[in-house]
């Protein structure tokens, strides 16, 4: 059963402003200032509505400009390393020269793709049952996330 988004057709409208953007900067690189409109239109879209976007979606967005950050177009990317344990990205806007850090764990889990974070995985009434048909792996600090083993079973 698909389940019947609340607001599916600003959603489209938020999608089709993003995709406009990519082609805009992809057929004409110097075309910057149309691709930010169509950005800045879809940031206004969502806040005036109060949807939430996709984590990978806000993370291509600069939130000074609203200029589309695509890596070597509009952006530059580096790889920064603290402490010699966490691995950070670094994406500075080249339009207004804000920097975005992102962390490089692969171990991380958003809250989004966790199971406890699906409106289908709250509403079941035996978590028993849920636990089974999804493998969920447990970290050290007690989060879980539904990413598949490596590890070979012992059964």
């Amino acid at each position: 059963m698909a389940t019947h988004l609340k607001d599916k057709e600003a959603y489209q409208r938020l999608n089709y402003l993003y995709q406009a953007a990519h082609c805009v900067l992809s057929q004409s690189p110097d075309n910057v200032e149309l691709a930010r409109f169509y950005c800045f239109t879809q940031k206004t879209i969502a806040r005036r509505l109060v949807l939430r976007q996709d984590p990978s979606v806000k993370r291509t967005l600069c939130k000074k400009c609203c200029s589309l950050l695509i890596p070597g177009v509009t952006a530059t990317t580096r790889q920064r390393r603290k402490k010699k344990k966490t691995r950070f990205t670094v994406v500075r806007c080249l339009s207004c020269g804000q920097t975005k850090t992102l962390l490089n764990n692969p171990d991380h889990c958003l809250w989004v793709d966790q199971p406890k974070a699906q409106l289908e995985q709250q509403k079941q009434s035996d978590p028993a049952s849920s636990a089974k048909k999804q493998p969920k792996d447990t970290k050290a600090d007690g989060s879980q996330c539904s990413k598949p083993h490596d590890a070979p079973s012992s059964a």
